[in-house]
């Protein structure tokens, strides 16, 4: 397995970043998760442009999109697989132990790992835990992840594959890594950005899709909606089957799986929509 690191490809067993390095020691860096069919990247444009708002959201020096990108095309060509997980980070580098950022400049590591197509429909819970929309991080795709950590393990003690997260008003949010779409009476809706939810590229490309509505929504309304889905990277459009105790039977269904229908088709159309 190779990756890219500050310039070029390295052995994975032999990568080092140091020990020192602000991603690591204050969790001040950036990510994307891109999804690579057949060693092509999917809407790289998109998350490349996310990279770049991140990055500045946290004050770091804008990324170097050309060498993203051979890094990108290098290390998927390095490591063919039918569908990979391509994560890009990018971080504030050498700094020192504090949470003042050091003078040696960014790191940027991209690697890939194999990954498999998610089931058709999944189970989540909700947790007691909130976003704060209003928060120095909020719609930044950051390495301060550990809130993101917990909530996913208490969902997979629980047999389920993700946790949805309320605001700090009791309105609808997101996933530890994923946003969250409801059907109400035949229509589609999504927590607005001003929730406090990460604008997902594939949440973009499903409403742009299907038509689907931003709508500031109470987190109550997974108890009635009559379909709930997932959008995420990896997962695109995923059936929820389940919300906490709440069966949705017959999911997906049919407004989520024409959804499901019109996602894949439109994204196989176009690998950088």
């Amino acid at each position: 397995m190779k990756i890219w690191l500050d310039g070029g490809l390295q052995e994975a067993e032999s990568a080092r970043v140091s020990v020192f390095d602000h991603g690591l020691t204050v969790g001040d860096g950036v990510f994307e998760t891109i999804k690579a069919v057949d060693g092509a990247p999917f809407a790289l444009t998109r998350h490349l442009d996310r990279l770049t708002r991140s990055a500045r959201g946290l004050g770091l020096p804008d990324p170097d999109l050309d060498e993203v990108r051979r890094a990108c095309a290098a290390v998927l060509d390095a490591n063919p697989m039918p569908l990979g997980r391509l994560r890009l980070t990018y971080t504030g580098g050498h700094g020192p132990l504090g949470s003042d950022r050091g003078e040696h400049g960014p790191t940027l590591v991209v690697a890939v790992g194999e990954t498999r197509r998610r089931p058709d429909s999944t189970a989540v819970i909700t947790v007691p835990f909130t976003r704060n929309e209003r928060g120095a991080l909020t719609g930044l795709k950051t390495t301060s992840y550990a809130e993101n950590v917990v909530a996913l393990a208490r969902a997979h003690e629980q047999g389920a594959s993700e946790a949805l997260f309320a605001n700090t008003v009791g309105r609808l949010c997101e996933g530890t890594g994923s946003n969250v779409f409801v059907v109400l009476d035949g229509e589609i809706h999504t927590p607005p950005i001003a929730s406090g939810c990460l604008a997902g590229i594939t949440r973009a490309l499903c409403a742009e899709w299907t038509g689907a509505k931003e709508t500031d929504l109470p987190q109550d309304v997974l108890e009635r909606a009559d379909e709930v889905f997932l959008t995420s990277t990896l997962r695109d459009v995923q059936a929820v089957h389940r919300v906490d105790g709440r069966e949705l039977p017959g999911a997906a269904g049919p407004v989520t799986a024409k959804a499901m229908r019109i996602f894949d088709e439109r994204a196989g159309n176009d690998l950088d929509p």
